[in-house]
Formats: C-alpha cells, sequence, structure tokens
C-alpha cells in the first residue's frame, strides 16, 4: 500500500482535468489559443502515467470474487414523508431511538475512511434524506474529502425545490427522484400523501441548475402503474431525464407478489412497440441499469433488472444504515455494527479489518431472492402466458386445464392434486348446460362421476344458439378474428349504500384509509383494463379511453358510480363498464368496511352500449 498515496494524488490530478460540474460544462477550459488535440493528448499522457503508477485498490474493499467496492450508499434517517405502498406499511417503520443513530461527526469519520480506502462515489439516502436537518452541512463536509468523485443524493422530491440551490453550492453533484406515476391521484393512492406537484417542480428545479441527466427512479407494478410506461419514455424527449424502470422487488411490509412484477423484457417490448428505432447505449461494467435512447430525444431510459437479471456479478456497493451497520448486499442479512466499534474506541486500522472481514463474506448473488424469483409462475415461460394479471391475456394455444396443470407444477403444488385433476379428465373445468328451467340442482353443477348433460326436457341449445360453448359442451371464447373494427362504447352503473356514518365520513373525506372516492375512481379505472384477466371467455381490449364518475347521493346516503369505456375493435367493450362499475363498487366497500359493514351494493347494469353487428342499446 505504498505506493497509494502517490495514486490518490495522481487520480485527483487527473479528476480535477476532466471534472465536469452539475450542468455538464467543463470546470476547467482550455486555455486561448490550446488546440483540442493537444488538450486531448495531455489527458492521455494522464491517464498512461495513471495505468503504470496506480496501486492496486484496497484489499479491505476488495472481496472474495475479486469484487472492488467503490460506491458507499449512507442513510441519513430511517424517517420518510411519504408512505410508499411498496416500501413500507401504512403505518410506518418503528423508528431506532435517536441516541442509536450516527451523528454527523460518525457520518464523517467513516465516509473519511472509505473514501481514503478507494471509494469515490457516495450517495445519501434514508428514509428521505431531505428532512435531516443537517444535510446541506453533510454534503459540503463531504464535497472537502480528497478522492471523492461524486455525491449524489436519492430523495422522493418533496422537499428538493427549496434546499436543491444549497445543495449545489454545498456540492452535489448528482440526483436520483422517485416517482411512480405522472397521474396526480394516482401518486397519493401511491405514496398515501399528497405532493405530487412538489415533485414535479424538484424535477424542473433541478433541471434549470443544471443537472444532467436527471434521474428518476419509477418502479413498475402490474395492474398499477405499467400502463404509463409510453408517458414516462416520452418526457425524454424534451428534458435531459434518464427514466429508470425498477423491476418491482421484495421488502419487509410491502406484500411483495412475483404477479405485480413486470420484468424488464416485457417492458422493453412495450416501449419498442411505440418506439421500434430504440437504440441500446454501452455501459459502465459495474453499472445496474441497462440504458436506451430512442434517436433524436434529449434524454434516455434504463431498467433496472434486479430481478429477471440480477447484477450481482459486477456489483460495486456497499451500504451503511442509519444506525451505523455496514450492509455488503442489500438483500442480504448479515450486517455488522460499525458504530459499536466506532463508540467503543476502535482505532482506524481496527476498522478496517472489521470492514474488510465483512466485505470478504459477502455473497456471489442474493441467491434465495434470485431462486424464489426464478422458480416462479412469472419466471417460466411455459406458463407466463396465462398470468391473471398479464395485460396480453389468455392465448389460446393450450387447453384452460391444461394451463392450470402447468401453473400447478411451476408453483410445486402437491403431486395429489395434479393426480386428482388428471383423473377429473382433460376437461375438469368444462360445464354443461341445459335449457330447463325446472331441472334439478345436480345437473347444474360440475359432477366428478359423470360428464354427460342431463337430458333435456324441451329443445336444447346448441352451440351455436350458445356463443361460449363449443360442439362438445366446453367452455370456449368466441372466434372475433373475421370481425369488422368499429367504434365501441359502453355505460354502466352501480350503487353504493353507505349508511349514514360511513357516508358523511366519506363526504368530508375524513376516512382513516383516505379519500375513498379517489381510490375507487382509480380502482374502477384499473379493472376496465385487466376485465379480460378477470372474466375467463372475454376478450382483450385495447381500451382508448376509461371514464370513472362517483357522485354523492345525500338522500340514500349513497355513492353513485358510472363506469364509461370506448375502444376500437371487434368486439364490445360492455364487460369492460361492467366490471370497472362494479370493482370501483368494491374498492369503496373496502374503504368503508372498518367503520361499518351493513353496507349495499346494488343496481349494477349496463346504461348503454354502442357499435357491433347486433346493434345498439340504451336503458330506459
Amino acid at each position: 500500500m505504498a505506493a497509494q498515496p502517490l495514486s490518490r494524488m495522481l487520480r485527483r490530478l487527473l479528476r480535477s482535468s476532466a471534472r465536469s460540474c452539475s450542468s455538464g460544462a467543463p470546470v476547467t477550459q482550455p486555455r486561448l489559443g490550446e488546440s483540442a488535440r493537444a488538450a486531448s493528448e495531455e489527458v492521455s499522457r494522464r491517464r498512461q502515467f495513471l495505468r503504470e503508477h496506480a496501486a492496486p485498490f484496497s484489499a479491505f474493499l476488495t472481496d472474495s470474487f475479486g469484487r472492488q467496492h467503490s460506491y458507499l450508499r449512507i442513510s441519513l434517517t430511517e424517517k420518510c414523508n411519504l408512505r410508499c405502498q411498496y416500501c413500507m406499511p401504512e403505518e410506518g417503520v418503528p423508528l431506532t431511538p435517536k441516541a442509536n443513530l450516527l451523528t454527523t461527526e460518525e457520518i464523517l469519520t467513516l465516509a473519511r475512511l472509505f473514501v481514503k480506502e478507494g471509494i469515490d462515489k457516495i450517495r445519501l439516502t434514508g428514509g428521505e434524506p431531505l428532512i435531516r436537518p443537517d444535510v446541506v452541512d453533510i454534503v459540503a463536509q463531504l464535497q472537502r474529502l480528497e478522492g471523492l468523485r461524486t455525491i449524489g443524493v436519492t430523495t422522493n422530491g418533496i422537499n428538493l425545490t427549496r434546499l436543491l440551490p444549497q445543495l449545489q453550492k454545498a456540492g452535489l453533484s448528482a440526483i436520483n427522484i422517485s416517482l411512480d406515476t405522472l397521474v396526480p391521484a394516482k401518486f397519493e393512492f401511491i405514496v398515501r400523501r399528497k405532493g405530487f406537484h412538489k415533485v414535479m417542480e424538484g424535477i424542473h428545479k433541478a433541471i434549470e441548475l443544471g443537472y444532467n441527466p436527471v434521474k428518476v427512479n419509477c418502479v413498475v407494478m402490474r395492474g398499477l402503474n405499467e400502463d404509463e410506461l409510453l408517458d414516462f419514455a416520452a418526457l425524454t424527449e424534451g428534458l435531459p431525464l434518464d427514466v429508470r424502470f425498477i423491476e418491482y422487488m421484495p421488502f419487509d411490509g410491502n406484500k411483495w407478489n412475483f404477479k405485480k412484477m413486470v420484468s424488464y423484457k416485457e417492458m422493453l417490448d412495450t416501449i419498442r412497440q411505440q418506439w421500434p428505432e430504440l437504440e441500446k447505449l454501452p455501459e459502465e461494467e459495474s453499472s445496474t441499469a441497462k440504458a436506451f435512447k430512442i434517436p433524436g430525444f434529449q434524454g434516455q431510459i434504463s431498467f433496472i433488472t434486479s430481478m429477471s437479471e440480477h447484477f450481482c456479478g459486477t456489483c460495486n456497493r456497499l451500504r451503511i444504515t442509519a444506525d451505523g451497520n455496514l450492509k455488503v448486499c442489500l438483500f442480504g442479512n448479515s450486517e455488522v455494527s460499525l458504530r459499536d466499534h466506532l463508540r467503543a474506541g476502535a482505532s482506524e486500522q481496527e476498522l478496517l479489518r472489521i470492514i474488510g472481514a465483512a466485505v470478504g463474506r459477502k455473497k456471489r448473488q442474493h441467491a434465495e431472492l434470485f431462486l424464489m424469483f426464478h422458480d416462479s409462475p412469472l419466471a417460466n415461460p411455459s406458463i407466463s402466458s396465462w398470468d391473471p394479471l398479464h395485460v396480453q391475456g389468455l392465448r389460446p394455444r393450450m387447453s384452460f386445464s391444461s394451463q392450470m396443470v402447468t401453473l400447478w407444477k411451476g408453483c410445486r403444488v402437491p403431486q395429489a392434486l395434479l393426480l386428482a385433476q388428471q383423473q377429473l379428465g382433460s376437461g375438469c373445468f368444462q360445464r354443461h348446460y341445459t335449457s330447463r328451467a325446472d331441472s334439478d340442482a345436480n345437473s347444474k353443477c360440475l359432477s366428478p362421476g359423470s360428464w354427460a348433460p342431463a337430458a333435456p326436457s324441451g329443445p336444447q341449445l346448441t352451440s351455436e344458439q350458445l356463443t361460449h360453448v363449443d360442439s362438445e359442451g366446453r367452455a370456449a371464447m368466441v372466434d372475433v378474428g373475421r370481425k369488422p373494427d368499429t367504434e365501441r362504447a359502453a355505460v354502466a352503473s352501480a350503487v353504493v349504500l353507505l349508511g349514514p356514518v360511513a357516508f358523511k365520513l366519506v363526504q368530508r373525506n375524513q376516512l382513516k384509509k383516505g379519500d375513498a372516492l379517489v381510490v375507487a375512481q382509480l380502482a374502477g379505472i384499473q379493472a376496465a383494463k385487466v376485465t379480460s384477466q378477470l372474466i375467463p371467455l372475454c376478450h382483450h381490449v385495447a381500451l382508448s379511453h376509461v371514464q370513472v364518475q362517483l357522485e354523492l347521493d345525500s338522500t340514500r346516503h349513497a355513492v353513485r358510480i358510472q363506469a364509461s369505456c370506448r375502444a376500437r375493435g371487434p368486439t364490445g367493450v360492455e364487460m369492460e363498464a361492467l366490471t370497472s362499475a362494479a370493482v370501483a363498487a368494491l374498492s369503496l366497500y373496502d374503504m368503508c368496511k372498518a367503520v361499518s359493514r351493513d353496507i349495499v351494493l346494488e343496481e349494477i347494469k349496463l346504461i348503454s352500449k354502442t357499435g357491433g353487428q347486433r346493434g345498439d342499446f340504451h336503458r330506459a
């Protein structure tokens, strides 16, 4: 390590010649008359000299797989002013007593030690780091550390507009802003707080102050915001943004379910359908993001593939929690308390030995998490086409029962269930129909003993009359491939009788769960878009418009819901409108059930439909 000081001095010299300010403009401009070629040759000579005289990377920050850790993330606080659904439970998390958190001096002492050993990038995180009162001072102190190239922050953006000018002056050089939706009402639903416009102001303030790119982190969740991928990508046309789509990952309290995860490849396919000319950009070895650019756009998009294509092999990150624990892997359970050793008076060399031992124990990859995902049905290509929440819907290449067998195998359901299913026959989910009004109850139910329909007393309906039944009496989707595309529209309604107490709370927006009307509206919109996943024989419809309106009826202590859907295609959208109204009503019930369970859902009905061969319908 004797050559280390010389190496660091050379690195600093090289960086000072190439370091940029936050706007991307060089800090040191070439002197008048100096040619660009001469400047380039000087930089090349310095780089060559550095390569020849560079010291080995710190052994304390190199793990047993040869990964060199030059990036440190420091959590400044456990507190957050939002309650994002994928991040923490609604009630928040138990907070560590203040006395057990790192002090400002302890943070700087550890940062100084890590930078001395080779860390050249520090990112401040939380909780929400910008709610820490001395965050500007911490950035200013970090800026003085020789060898530290980048100081970044990951923030939810709520306080960014107010603090960013001071942070930039103190030395902040990179910004990541979390934003999962461009719809204000949906923002409030996801984060359980208001503040959408403050976040947008923060993004524009960062652009105004010259940060380039401004990174926008978007966690993509199926059924919630995957329909906004194109809207986010379109932002990069005129703004210097790096919109980073992050695969939904498990954390304590976020009720992670693999069905909510939208994979990188699925997101990429969606965006490529709109912009087929999308270009892949080169990436650094230790990068966590796969970067792309739409030609002619100012910014770029990236994908962080933590679940589907992990990047453990090139990981160069270490983390220090707000209470002073060193984490060598985000998903690992092993932590070592640097705070305790600091407060016990450990010397610098003792701390380095502790850090080196922790880094040396780092695993090759977050194996348990990786296997959990890759053993899931979503990760199995043979069954990913039958995902109840998949936007593409059912594909007719496999029978419904065969798909269920495959799904069960992927989920490791006991073999006894599979054998039972096979004994019931390949048509175990088929149901036979009869036109008899007085047929006995057994003929209406599935019977494992016999699949023959009861003999009807009157004329039996044929498969031509029952459009969702094939010639053998099995359920089937209608083939609409030859039908012409026409404009379709439908309106449906529902009524929720809340009772006087729940109605008053909804009217005043005083429910503990939040704004019931906003949640119900969003639920209705989302339900319309996934109707084909909820109603087995419905076709997937590419909706051009969904509108859900809720109206308070004080005379009945009720909420009236009206859902409107439009599309152009070979099949109608009345099921989408009905599903939208029904799910909006159910969501309203869910929001109010803690107040009263004496709530009635009624009058779910189709109001009108237009378009199609069978003509229009308008309820009197």
